[in-house]
């Protein structure tokens, strides 16, 4: 990689500058930690912590409150655990069980990226956290931040001998791309500081590593759970005689956009090529080198490899991919996906071992007094011998459940209510919605919170058109940035203004289709009032088999988008 000269440097944005002067990720972070005089980060440490796997937030609910009483913003601290994959065990959730409860908000979220998340941290908390998770032997590190993050996994049970291998390259990839600097260690882990008279190395990244964000994840075939195609790197695994051969590679996809501005858009990732299973860990790091080298650091919305690709072909990117490998990916190879859904309730699985998949409504794992959700987990954690699976829908699998130890946890299972957990209508097993008030900071509107109350409505409607058990992909994000994919939703809602949404429709089942804007800038009354005339002619009128999605397409109410730059057509 080449030298970045000041008159460069002066062009980009200001992460980037932040980014050069940081000594790779270290800042003024220790300094801030100790600076007793307020809750928050320095300003440029902000940034810098998100690659640490840190958000710093505030409670906007009391915002305005603290701020009539002269206070600074409730300040706290979101972090996020990376679990490659997905997959941890009964020992580890015991130990994030307990994290949770002891500093931070008593909640554990589920993301949907299969990583988890903690809320509500206060400053002089923070740094017993992260020693307690990775005492746990989890990390935080390229969690957030301008780097390659989480790489998913598909957690298909039924394929449990192909996903086990599957797995093991989901490892290796997630490793591969983890940023070497040793800040996180010196800072985090009380580790001894690097001598001034040695330097790091990034020998992916360098010293300004990405220009924005960078998501992998990896598919088992027929399963999409993963949305391969809304990552900016995948890999769909292909079998022959139940054992991997290697990936088709994809490329270029991402969810984010923003309000009125068409030059931004989401995109579904291209087939880029098939390569052979040894040879993956290099088509990755070059991919990544890629974008590091090609993406837009002057423009933070138009950074994310997405655009560098629409700004340059897909031929050029094969071009100069097979350039620097060496040797040219292979055409792809069939295959087939069916849906991108969680399957719920028990499954057996190879060798006699059995998995069970529990809903969990927007990721949220806490105790109320009428479900004690929480608790179950933990005594379940307790007596279970296989491992815990988190899924890209935000879902949870107790996974590899002996035949032994399965008649206890079924036991655990129904006097924690969570047996049932599964005999939700198919709209509210197939939702998801992201965080947004009260900490994110670019919440325009509710979702987390909003989106269980809008299914009740909802859900009566389904019940009505006989529909009360047909799956639909519903997806709601509080603004555009899109953490929960709300455009590959069938129906997909992203907050405009606080009660105010825009309504998509249309996307495909298996996450093949991105959806498009059928209504803008709609509240509750008006959404209730455009699905239902919608939702019962489809009971009426659909075809054999038809999707949701399919069938608002051939109805008319919108079109199809397969390519980014028809979303706004």
């Amino acid at each position: 990689m080449k030298e970045v000269t000041p008159e460069e440097l002066s062009k980009r944005v200001e992460v980037e500058r932040i980014k050069d002067a940081s000594n790779y990720l270290r800042g003024t972070l220790v300094e801030s930690l100790h600076n007793p005089l307020t809750g928050a980060l320095a300003e440029p440490d902000t940034q810098l912590c998100k690659f640490h796997g840190i958000y710093q937030q505030d409670d906007r609910d009391i915002r305005d409150e603290r701020r009539k009483q002269k206070l600074e913003p409730h300040y706290q601290f979101m972090v996020r655990v990376r679990v490659p994959g997905g997959v941890c065990t009964p020992q580890q959730w015991l130990q994030v069980d307990r994290i949770a409860n002891t500093w931070c908000n008593r909640t554990i979220r589920l993301t949907t990226r299969q990583a988890y998340q903690f809320h509500g941290i206060i400053k002089r908390d923070l740094k017993t956290t992260m020693a307690e998770i990775n005492a746990a032997l989890l990390d935080t590190i390229a969690a957030c931040g301008d780097v390659n993050r989480n790489v998913m996994c598909n957690v298909n049970p039924e394929q449990s001998r192909l996903h086990e291998e599957v797995h093991e390259y989901t490892r290796r990839i997630s490793e591969h791309l983890t940023p070497r600097t040793t800040a996180y260690h010196e800072i985090w882990l009380d580790k001894e500081l690097v001598a001034t008279s040695r330097k790091d190395e990034e020998p992916i990244y360098g010293k300004h590593y990405l220009p924005r964000k960078f998501k992998t994840a990896v598919a088992i075939p027929p399963s999409n759970d993963v949305d391969i195609f809304a990552n900016d790197l995948g890999f769909i695994a292909i079998a022959e005689h139940d054992r991997l051969a290697g990936f088709n590679v994809t490329v270029g996809g991402g969810m984010g956009m923003t309000h009125g501005e068409p030059e931004t858009y989401p995109r579904l990732a291209d087939v880029l090529g098939f390569c052979p299973k040894e040879k993956t860990l290099q088509v990755a790091e070059e991919i990544v080198k890629i974008q590091r080298d090609f993406g837009d650091r002057t423009n933070r919305k138009h950074a994310r490899f997405k655009y560098t690709i629409d700004d340059r072909g897909i031929d050029w990117l094969r071009f100069e991919l097979n350039q620097r490998l060496g040797w040219n990916l292979e055409p792809p190879r069939p295959y087939i996906f069916e849906d991108s859904g969680d399957r719920y309730g028990w499954v057996e699985g190879q060798g006699g071992l059995w998995f069970h998949t529990l809903f969990i409504q927007n990721g949220r794992i806490l105790d109320t007094d009428d479900y004690p959700m929480m608790t179950g987990l933990r005594e379940i954690a307790k007596v279970h011998d296989g491992d815990f699976r988190l899924t890209g829908n935000q879902n949870l699998v107790i996974g590899r459940v002996s035949a032994k130890k399965k008649p206890a946890i079924d036991k655990l299972l129904k006097k924690y209510k969570l047996a049932d957990t599964h005999h939700q209508t198919g709209l509210r097993l197939n939702s998801m919605a992201c965080v947004a008030f009260p900490t994110c900071a670019l919440a325009m509107a509710e979702s987390e919170r909003y989106l269980p109350t809008l299914l009740d409505k909802l859900d009566a409607v389904m019940k009505d058109a006989g529909l009360e058990h047909d799956p639909i992909v519903i997806r709601m994000t509080g603004c555009p940035n899109g953490c929960a994919r709300p455009f590959l939703g069938e129906i997909g809602f992203v907050g405009k203004a606080p009660g105010k949404y825009n309504l998509y429709l249309g996307a495909g089942f298996f996450g093949q289709r991105l959806n498009k804007m059928y209504r803008e800038n709609i509240g509750e009354e008006q959404i209730l009032a455009e699905l239902t005339p919608m939702i019962h002619r489809y009971a009426a009128e659909r075809e054999p088999g038809e999707k949701f999605g399919d069938f608002v397409i051939r109805a008319g109410y919108v079109k199809p988008v397969l390519q980014g730059r028809e979303f706004h057509a």
